[in-house]
């Protein structure tokens, strides 16, 4: 699937007149901005556009050009993606201490699964070292030693790198605007619950608490608001009586693997967009090369009947719905 589609990005200080300024200068060059968002967050300043180049009156070095010279006279950062920068992209995976979801992505770009170049691991904790160093993966601890991470320098990482994707998985930290803005709708999570429900952090042990018979787990591109990101792809499964929570655990970590594995190839294959929080596939994309949600085999066992109207509706007063 390919696309014309160049992601724009501007982070700084809101300024008054900035849209304009930018949104001019595409519009003088014959660029048409498909997709524009903002917001603020912590005196952040985040501006994200998808803009068709396709038929643009310039070339691309000359539009970073003079984006970068724009960026400057207004005090602002502006990233310029085109989707031909490179034919294999590259990811950051972000990690903690769990490895379930870090062997899966390893080994998905080992066997071609996913035609991406792992370019860094990225971690608060230096646990999963020698898993990284065994795939000649460089390794980064961004910890101080308690877990907390040093966003500054992640950034450095991501840049060094120049990464197209950052993965978070099982990464026990919360990001920070400075990263999230930059990297708008680039940034995907893995969480351990069927989201909305169970946000934050001990989702299985929520998920026990509360006596749930289904849960699941959810893979999501990353905002600023915890856990409330776009949905992508989700997994569920069976929560027996009485299970432990190690038991919970077993059921869902491969299914963690498995959701994120999709959500990262869905994003990398350009088939999927996100509108006002939410995800569709695009109209190129085959829905049947993606799973999504539930296996065909429990769709199938899923009753189809009885359903409103199903049955001739004999000459009844209408009842209002109580």
């Amino acid at each position: 699937m390919t696309t014309e589609l160049t992601e724009i990005t501007v982070i700084g200080g809101d300024k008054t007149g900035l849209i304009a300024r930018v949104t001019t200068l595409l519009f003088e060059r014959g660029i048409n901005i498909e997709d524009l968002d903002q917001a603020v967050r912590d005196g952040l300043f985040r501006m994200s556009m998808r803009v068709d180049t396709s038929e643009m009156e310039t070339d691309p070095d000359e539009l970073r050009e003079a984006l970068s010279e724009l960026g400057r006279e207004l005090g602002v950062e502006i990233q310029v993606r085109f989707p031909s920068d490179r034919e294999t992209r590259r990811i950051a995976v972000c990690v903690t201490k769990e490895s379930h979801c870090l062997e899966a992505l390893l080994e998905a770009q080992a066997s071609g699964e996913l035609d991406v170049e792992i370019s860094a691991i990225i971690s608060n904790r230096g646990t999963l070292r020698e898993l990284a160093e065994a795939h000649d993966v460089p390794f980064y601890d961004v910890g101080d030693g308690k877990g907390s991470p040093d966003e500054d320098r992640m950034l450095d990482i991501l840049t060094e790198h120049d990464v197209d994707l950052i993965v978070l998985a099982r990464y026990m930290r919360i990001l920070g605007p400075k990263i999230v803005f930059r990297y708008e709708d680039r940034i995907i999570n893995i969480h351990p619950s069927l989201l909305p429900a169970f946000p934050g952090a001990a989702a299985y042990r929520q998920a026990k608490e509360e006596g749930v018979r289904i849960a699941g787990v959810t893979a999501h591109y990353v905002t600023t608001d915890l856990d409330q990101g776009p949905i992508i792809t989700q997994r569920a499964f069976d929560v027996p009586d009485d299970a432990l929570i190690d038991e919970i655990k077993a059921r869902g970590q491969p299914l963690e693997a498995e959701a994120l594995i999709e959500a990262v190839e869905m994003h990398l294959d350009d088939a999927v967009s996100v509108h006002r929080g939410r995800t569709s596939l695009r109209d190129e994309a085959d829905p049947t090369d993606y799973q999504l949600g539930l296996s065909e085999a429990a769709q199938e066992a899923n009753p189809n009947e009885p359903v409103d109207g199903g049955i001739e509706k004999r000459d009844t007063p209408t009842v209002a719905d109580d």
